[in-house]
Order: structure tokens, then sequence, then C-alpha cells
């Protein structure tokens, strides 16, 4: 029998450091665009250059190359206009070097994966934690050739990495490809330039604490009057004092509005970014600001009303509610998306998803819920999986990063505290405990909804076995009770059952009592304890289930 690897201990998920909320730019006037545009094609090019400076500097960036760097940008826009911009060269560059990384990773992984597989002989089969020899000769030799491919691309990143050389493009790399695939993107060459253009504008500024309203750049009151403070060279265009534009547009932030509108009375940092949907024809502005992490509970605090198991999947969370002894109570739960169509569409169906979770636990009176700690980055890669391109496609499908960062975040504002599992064995141990017993007449259980039960019972700390039998010859009270799911409270739950009096069977006549009394017994029986023992229910009936 193989090893199992060891299963981590799980933990109190980290809430949000930051916050931000969008709103749109309504009204605005011509001159109003015609500022936006100009602002930000300037200072995009400023960014640009800017870049390219950053990335030639490669590693060995210090402050005085950076105040340097500042010092030139100041002359033709402002030094807080400056300072947004370095900053931002700084961050896309590590973003950058990063991504990187991620990458010179994937191609070790896969030229690993190939290198081991083509030491095989063809044809063998592969077990549970390798993979075997390649199908056929044709196949074999096909990997031959990939193998040298990856191992060049290997090696250019890795030169790359020595020499610090990233590489960056304002706007994205894939809007900068769609340029060569404009029929396949339904796209005009002057679609795609305004879509271009726009993505390469600098329209952001970073937040001052003590400074009026919070930012010097680009302000705004709690009435929601825009201002923004225009570059030296375009300070021809100001319409209000000390060189600043003031919009004929008015900003109502929806979402966190008191909040945001406390920070700007109390003078505290909001950062604001401005950019514009060209597919719409819309404005919008984003601000952002730093919180104090959450002061997380302890996780047997959190766990003391039981906790909410949840699988995640391709295409729907499965929930199941468990109490504080690890018994699923009630029906199991599903909360479908649909990850097609844009990124914004997707996103909102994860958040769509999340939202009827969140408020399901409410509705239970439930303060955590448990997830698994996903992570398929080495799992990605078509060289481990070969073939299997649907599976390929359905791990790539799931949306782990994004459900675990947006379920964090709307989490800790309603109190309830996410608990990371080790996703090891869940779905292969739910199914061999839980699905089978799990059933009802109406109701058939798959194999999704018995991983939430382990996960959720692996939070708790309880293994993820229904139930420990003793041995055949033995199975009654001889070594004790065969279930643990009683409270280790629960006094005697080690011990034998008490004596109940009264009939053992239903086929005892209703005198049999009496009549025991009065009969001389044939046999020795034992003296058993008149302690009396009580235990939780293994599994609760339907009628016992939450609302929902």
């Amino acid at each position: 029998m193989a090893d199992l690897r060891p299963i981590a201990a799980p933990f109190i998920a980290l809430g949000p450091s930051g916050v931000a909320v969008r709103d749109r730019l309504k009204h605005l006037t011509p001159e109003d665009e015609k500022v936006f545009r100009l602002v930000g094609a300037h200072l995009g090019s400023l960014a640009s250059k800017d870049l390219k400076a950053r990335c030639a500097d490669g590693p060995q960036n210090s402050a005085d190359t950076w105040a340097a760097r500042k010092r030139e940008l100041t002359a033709q826009s402002s030094s807080r206009w400056a300072g947004s911009i370095t900053k931002a060269a700084h961050d896309q560059w590590a973003l950058a070097r990063r991504g990187q990384a991620a990458h010179m990773q994937s191609l070790e992984v896969g030229v690993q994966a190939i290198r081991h597989r083509l030491s095989l002989p063809v044809g063998e089969k592969g077990g549970k934690r390798a993979p075997g020899g390649y199908r056929s000769a044709r196949e074999w030799f096909h990997k031959t050739r990939r193998l040298r491919v990856l191992e060049d691309r290997l090696a250019t990143v890795r030169a790359d990495w020595g020499n610090g050389v990233v590489h960056v493009v304002r706007g994205g790399k894939r809007l900068l490809n769609t340029r060569h695939h404009l029929d396949e993107a339904q796209l005009t060459e002057a679609e795609w330039r305004e879509r271009w253009e726009a993505g390469r504008w600098f329209l952001q500024a970073d937040g001052e604490s003590g400074k009026r309203f919070g930012n010097e750049t680009i302000r705004i009151s709690p009435e929601g009057e825009v201002s923004i403070k225009l570059p030296a060279p375009l300070a021809g265009l100001a319409n209000a004092a000390h060189g600043r534009y003031v919009l004929a547009a008015k900003v109502r932030f929806a979402h966190r509005g008191q909040e945001w509108a406390d920070r700007v009375e109390a003078n505290r940092a909001v950062a604001y970014r401005i950019h514009h949907d060209t597919r719409r024809g819309r404005w919008y502005v984003t601000a952002s600001w730093q919180i104090p992490p959450t002061k997380t509970v302890p996780i047997e605090a959190a766990l003391a009303h039981g906790v909410i198991g949840v699988d995640t999947n391709a295409d729907h969370l499965a929930a199941w509610r468990l109490d504080a002894h690890g018994n699923p109570i009630g029906r199991p739960r599903r909360f479908g998306y649909e990850l097609s169509g844009s990124a914004d569409h997707r996103d909102a169906q994860v958040r769509h998803a999340l939202s009827r979770l969140l408020n399901w636990a409410e509705s239970c009176g439930v303060t955590a819920i448990a997830v698994e700690d996903l992570d398929f980055t080495a799992d990605k890669t078509r060289e481990k999986h070969g073939s299997r391109r649907r599976f390929r496609q359905l791990i790539s499908g799931m949306p782990t990063g994004r459900l675990r960062a947006r379920l964090t975040s709307m989490a800790d504002q309603t109190g309830i505290s996410i608990i990371a599992v080790d996703p090891a064995y869940t779905s292969k141990w739910g199914a061999q405990h839980w699905q089978k017993s799990m059933p009802t007449p109406t109701r058939k259980t798959t194999r999704h909804d018995a991983a939430s039960i382990a996960i959720g019972r692996r939070a708790q700390g309880h293994p993820i076995r229904r139930r420990t039998t003793p041995p055949r010859a033995h199975q009654s009270d001889v070594h004790g009770h065969r279930t643990v799911q009683a409270d280790r409270r629960a006094p005697g739950r080690e011990g034998p059952r008490p004596r109940i009096p009264g009939p053992r069977t239903r086929s005892v006549p209703p005198d049999a009592a009496s009549t025991r009394v009065t009969r001389t017994s044939k046999t020795v029986r034992d003296v058993r304890s008149e302690q009396v023992w009580v235990q939780d229910s293994l599994l609760l009936t339907d009628e016992e289930r939450c609302p929902t």
C-alpha cells in the first residue's frame, strides 16, 4: 500500500487588505471628455517612457535611480503625477517578473515530465503518482521534438531571468496580438485603435493622508464634485483656481459609500483611477484605500455553531451544512455558475454564486465556511496529463484563485470565517464513506456532495471516516460503542451502554416485566452500571434541516 502524503492542518484565511469601489461618470460634457483624452494621452506617453527606463534598470534599481526618474517627469507633469507614474511602472515591472518566474517553473515541470515519460518503454502503464510511457512510437518521436522546443524556451527564459530582462506591453499583449486577427475579433482597425489608445492612457493618482479629501491630484469632495490637477503643459485648460479642472459630472458610490465619505471628510488617503470603456462609450472612476487586516477569531470559536463544507467544481459549488460534531444536517445545496463569455460576465457569475452561499450561511446561523486550498499551477501543464484534454480543460476552468479572493472579501463584511483545508483525498474518501450512506428515496447524493462533507469534517478536526467498526466477532459493546460521533464531554462514551429496564424485543408480551420479577433466572446475568449515557444522533432527519 502506498504511503499517503501528510495532511496539513486547517487554518482561517486572512481577510482583504484593501477596498475598491467604482461609479460611472455620468453627464460628462464634450469638453470634459476632451480634457480626459488629452491628459490621459500625455501622461500615458510619460508612463511608457518611464516603464522603458525601469525595465532598463532591471534588478539593480535603487532609490537614487527612482528619484532621478521622478525628477525628469516632474517638469512635464507635476510632482504627484510623477510619483504615481514611477510607482505604477515599478509595480508593473514586479508583476512581469513574477509572471516570468511562474512561466519558468511551468516549463521546468513540462521538461521534467517529458524526460520521465521518454525514459520508459513505449506502452508501459503508469500509476496514480507517475505517468507511464507514451502509447506509440509515433507519439514518442513527436515528444522528443517537443522536448527540444521546451528546452530552448526554458534556456531563453532563464537567460532573461539572469539578466533581469522582462517583456512588458502597456495595454496588454492580448490586445496587441489582436491587431493581426481583426476578422476573428470582429473589429475594425479604427475600433482596435481606439481600444489600444484607451488602454495606454494613464489617469490614476495615489492618495495622501492629511491633504484635502485625501488626494491632491484627483480630488472628489463628499458631495461628489470631481476635480483634476492638470499637468504643466495642459494648464491652459483649467477652469478653476490652482490649475485644476472641475467636471460637470457628480459621483456617488453606492457600495460602501458611507465608508468612503467618512475617509474623505477625515482627509484620509484615497486613490482614484479613471478609465474609459470603449465598447459602451462610458467613463468610470474607481476609488480604493487600504484597511487594517481583520483580526481572525480562533478556529474553535468559528466552528462553535457548525460549518458549511464547500466543494469547488468547474460549474457549481456543492455545499452541505454540518453540526458541531460533524453530522450532516438537512439537504445539500448547489450554487451554479457559468464561466463563459467575457471576463465581466464570469466575474458576475462567481459573485452571484458566492452571494447565495453567504446568504444561506447567515440564515442558518453558521459562522464558518470550509473550502479547499486548491492550487492547480503544476497540474495544468499538458505534459502531465498527455491526451486528457477534457480533464486539463476542466481543472483550468476552475476559478480557484478568483473564488478564494472573492469569498474572503465578501465574507469579511458578514462576520463569517473562511477555513482553508488540505484538498488531499477529500473527493475519494468522501465518496467512500458518505456517498452511499446519505441518499434518500427522493434524493441521490453525488460525489461532490460527499466531498463537501469530507471538507467540513476535516475543518472541524474530525476523521472523514463515518464509523470505526470493531472486529467482526465483537460488533457489540464488548469493545465500546462503534461510533466516534459522540461528544468528547459525554459521560461514559467509551464504556458499555447502561442496562435499560423493559422488554428487549417487540415479541415480548406486555406482562413480561412482571413475570420476569417473580421468575428465577437460570443464568447468571452481568450487573451493569446505572449511569446515564447520552449520545448525539449520528444522522439527523430532514425535519431538522436549517431554514432555507
